[in-house]
C-alpha cells in the first residue's frame, strides 16, 4: 500500500504477491456459496495436480505426507483438519510451479476459512477424505498426470456432490 498525502492510498505490486484478498466477503454461508467454492476450487486444482505430477519436488512430497499424517492425527479437531487439509492442496498447487494457480488458492483459502471448515462438516467422512488425499499423493509420487488429474477431479466433484445433496435443515450451518 503506497500512501501519498493529498492524493490518497494505492495498492501497489509487490514482487511476491500477485493477487490481494479482500476481506470484505461478509454473505451468508448457504448452499449456493459452497457449491460456487468448490466450483471455483476444481479448476485451480486439476490443472495444479497435473503440473505437479511432473513438477513437484522431494520436498514437497514429504510435506504432502507429514500434512496428511497431522491430518490423521486430528480428525476429531475441525479447525486443525480443515487447515491441514487446505494447506495438503495448497502444497499440490506449490508443487505445480505455477504461482498464479497457487495464489488463486491461497486467495480462496484465506477468503473462505469459515466456509472450508463448514464443507468439512458437511463432507462428514475425515477417513474417506484422508483416502482420497492419500490416493491423489500415490498418483502425483508415481509420477503419473492423468491419475493425478483423474483422482483430483473425483475428489473434489465427491465434495461437490454431498454439498449439492446437503440439507441445511438437517444439517444446519453452524
Amino acid at each position: 500500500v503506497d500512501i501519498r498525502h493529498g492524493s490518497g492510498v494505492y495498492v501497489s505490486r509487490s514482487d511476491d504477491v500477485l493477487l490481494l484478498a479482500s476481506q470484505d466477503y461478509m454473505g451468508a454461508v448457504d448452499k449456493k456459496l459452497l457449491l460456487d467454492l468448490v466450483d471455483a476450487r476444481i479448476p485451480i486444482e486439476v490443472r495444479s495436480a497435473a503440473c505437479a505430477a511432473t513438477n513437484a519436488t522431494e520436498e514437497n512430497f514429504a510435506t504432502m505426507r507429514s500434512l496428511l499424517a497431522k491430518a490423521a492425527e486430528n480428525f476429531d479437531d475441525d479447525e486443525v483438519l480443515s487447515a491441514t487439509n487446505m494447506a495438503f492442496h495448497q502444497e499440490i498447487t506449490q508443487a505445480s510451479g505455477n504461482v498464479v494457480l497457487s495464489q488463486l488458492l491461497d486467495v480462496l483459502r484465506n477468503l473462505f476459512q469459515k466456509e472450508q471448515r463448514v464443507i468439512l462438516n458437511i463432507y462428514g467422512s475425515p477417513q474417506r477424505d484422508q483416502d482420497e488425499h492419500l490416493a491423489i499423493l500415490d498418483a502425483l509420487e508415481r509420477r503419473d498426470e492423468r491419475l493425478a488429474v483423474d483422482r483430483m477431479q473425483e475428489h473434489l466433484e465427491g465434495v461437490r456432490d454431498v454439498v449439492l445433496r446437503w440439507d441445511p435443515e438437517s444439517v444446519p450451518v453452524g
